[in-house]
This record gives structure tokens, C-alpha cells and sequence, in this order.
């Protein structure tokens, strides 16, 4: 989803910001869960989740109905105060646990916002399941003024660290770079867990586990009555 002045990511995100006065990176792995199910390995977007999908849906329609009415394009923290707003109204019973970057006349922003409504503005955040892992390698190697490609190295490094220590982060990692002059989507940026080869034989032969004792029971099933019933398609 793309707004005219913000981009939303869902909770499996990971941000950095690229230059201080210049924009923004944005950075996310592709593994969506459903508890302990990977429902998707390669997702885009919020469409996983139906609270972050629905969220972000109804306050980018708020962002272009803000726009048309006064004639001017929405700054970020308007949507972080729509977002906000909306979460805090329901006391967290949205489970849409959000990160919020773009470049507006301003310059470039970045927030996260809780599920209940609090929100916080940072140099960089991280959201999601491999947010800790991610954090420690922002902690680490942030520092201000970053150029564009080795804030994108950052960002690479801190989702990879989520993937390689998180069971519901995985598979690709994707991101998007976000200043005045351009919009870039790198889909996939890298690909942290390549499938490896397979040397060893796992099939078992024929007789490997003995067989205790066969027991084989006939039944004899006597079809009294079969009716065929059409579907109503109506």
C-alpha cells in the first residue's frame, strides 16, 4: 500500500532511517504465521493479517480524503495521529501493531505504534517477532547521516539477525527506500535462508521396521439405498 505521503508496513517490519535530511529505509522479511504455521513464506504488504490489512486500508482512504479536502498532501504524523487515534479508541482489541515511515515537506519520519494507540518517533524502530535481534544490530551499528547503501546494508543485517534467531521471521528480505525524489521497491534485497542440498538418503527400505503381527478383516457392506442430491446454484 502506498499513501501519497507515508508508506505502512505491517508488525513484521524492521526501519532505518537513511539520511537524516534525505529519506528513509525501509526493510521487512516475507514469513507470515498463524501461530505455529507458516501461512505464507513470501507475503507483501499487510494483506496477511485482517486487523493490520483493514487498518491500514481505512486510514490510507482517510490519507487521500485529508488530501482532496485540503488540497495539500498529508504529512507523516497525520497518519500517525489517525493511527494512533483509531488503535487507542479500541484499547488494543485491533491487534495491529504498526511501523509508519515517509518523507513529507518537513523532511523524513519514522514512528511505531502499539496496538493500544501509544506511539513512538525514533531514528530507528523495530516491530515483530525478530524485533529484539534487530534491535541489537541497530544498537550496534547505527550512526547518523548513513549513506543510502550502507543504511540498506544496515537494515539487510538487522532483518537477517530477526530471521536467524526468530521462528516466525524467515525466507526473503525485502526493502524500499523512500525519499523526496524516488520510491524504490528491492523485492527481494537478499535472500537470507537459501535452501541447501540434500546429500543424505532419508527413505527407508521396504522391511526396515519388522512387522509384529497382520491382522486382515474382511467386511461385508450391504448398500441398502443411494440417492444423488443436486447443489442449488441459484
Amino acid at each position: 500500500m502506498r499513501c501519497p505521503a507515508d508508506f505502512i508496513k505491517s508488525a513484521e517490519c524492521i526501519m532505518k532511517k537513511e539520511k537524516l535530511t534525505d529519506g528513509i529505509v525501509l526493510g521487512a522479511d516475507t514469513r507470515a504465521t498463524e501461530g505455529m504455521v507458516v501461512a505464507d513464506k513470501n507475503f507483501v504488504y499487510c494483506g496477511v493479517g485482517n486487523n493490520t490489512d483493514m487498518t491500514t486500508q481505512l486510514i490510507s482512504s482517510n490519507l487521500e480524503l485529508h488530501s482532496l479536502s485540503t488540497g495539500r498532501l498529508p504529512r507523516v504524523v497525520t497518519a500517525n495521529r489517525m493511527l494512533k487515534q483509531m488503535l487507542f479508541r479500541y484499547q488494543g482489541y485491533i491487534g495491529a501493531a504498526l511501523v509508519l515511515g515517509g518523507v513529507d515537506v518537513t523532511g523524513p519520519h519514522l514512528y511505531s505504534i502499539y496496538p493500544h494507540g501509544s506511539t513512538d518517533k525514533l531514528p530507528y524502530v523495530t516491530m515483530g517477532s525478530g524485533s529484539l535481534a534487530a534491535m541489537a544490530v541497530f544498537e550496534d551499528k547505527y550512526k547518523p547521516d548513513m549513506e543510502e547503501e550502507e543504511a540498506k546494508q544496515l537494515v539487510r543485517d538487522a532483518i537477517a539477525a530477526g530471521i536467524y534467531n526468530d521462528l516466525g521471521s524467515g525466507s526473503n528480505i525485502d526493502i524500499c527506500v523512500i525519499s523526496k525524489n524516488k520510491l524504490d521497491f528491492l523485492r527481494p534485497y537478499d535472500v537470507a535462508n537459501r535452501k541447501g542440498d540434500r546429500y543424505g538418503r532419508y527413505k527407508c527400505e521396504k522391511g526396515t521396521t519388522a512387522v509384529l503381527t497382520e491382522n486382515v478383516a474382511l467386511l461385508e457392506i450391504e448398500v441398502v439405498d443411494e440417492t444423488v442430491q443436486t447443489m442449488d446454484t441459484s
